[in-house]
């Protein structure tokens, strides 16, 4: 009969992680904790049957909170960029339909439009100078009731309210700047800008005198 025997190690042998059956429940970090204060907090508040239920409620609360704060920086940035004067997203149509629809329009009688402009002169945009030259003079007319102002009334609009001859065929002159400058598709050079320029401010100014 042959006997067996056991080697002098088997104990070190069978205490190899493999033979390890007792498991160790992992600590529990700062956020495990917090959602589980929260689990708590709600499962009182609606008396929900038990922890896991809670604590599931608590999984799909701050799933949908995480996509609500996406979704409101995403919101942030776009707004940002598109209340830029900048036109690289949607081009100048857009950039019309903002400026058509902003504060400066709504309030149109308390903008300071030579400060405004000064601002566009120093950065260079000459496009939207002559755009604030174009509201200024809409604001002195209406200030002297040549017109009714309206921010959805068109030049046409304007210029059958002009009675005065003269003043019609300027404000007619001065619209056609605008519109050939403001809506045109082309680089607006120095020269024109000027010509536009001195000729908004000879008609803002004269109406001013009146």
């Amino acid at each position: 009969m042959e006997i067996r025997t056991f080697a002098k190690n088997f104990k070190k042998k069978y205490t190899d992680d493999a033979f390890k059956y007792e498991f160790k429940t992992p600590e529990k970090n700062a956020w495990d904790r917090f959602k589980e204060w929260l689990a708590a907090f709600f499962k009182n508040l609606f008396h929900f049957s038990s922890n896991a239920t809670a604590l599931g409620f608590v999984g799909a609360l701050l799933k949908i909170l995480a996509v609500l704060i996406l979704v409101f920086v995403v919101y942030l940035i776009t707004n940002a960029l598109l209340n830029k004067e900048g036109q690289w997203i949607f081009g100048r149509n857009s950039d019309k339909k903002r400026i058509d629809h902003s504060e400066i329009e709504k309030n149109l009688h308390r903008i300071d439009f030579e400060k405004l402009i000064q601002g566009t002169l120093e950065t260079g945009e000459m496009r939207l100078s002559i755009r604030y030259y174009y509201l200024w003079l809409l604001k002195s007319m209406a200030e002297k009731n040549w017109i009714v102002w309206d921010i959805e009334k068109t030049n046409s609009d304007y210029l059958y309210e002009i009675k005065n001859q003269s003043q019609k065929d300027e404000f007619a002159y001065l619209s056609y700047l605008y519109n050939y400058i403001w809506y045109g598709e082309f680089d607006l050079d120095e020269g024109t800008f000027a010509k536009a320029k001195t000729a908004f401010e000879k008609t803002i100014k004269s109406i001013g005198n009146e």
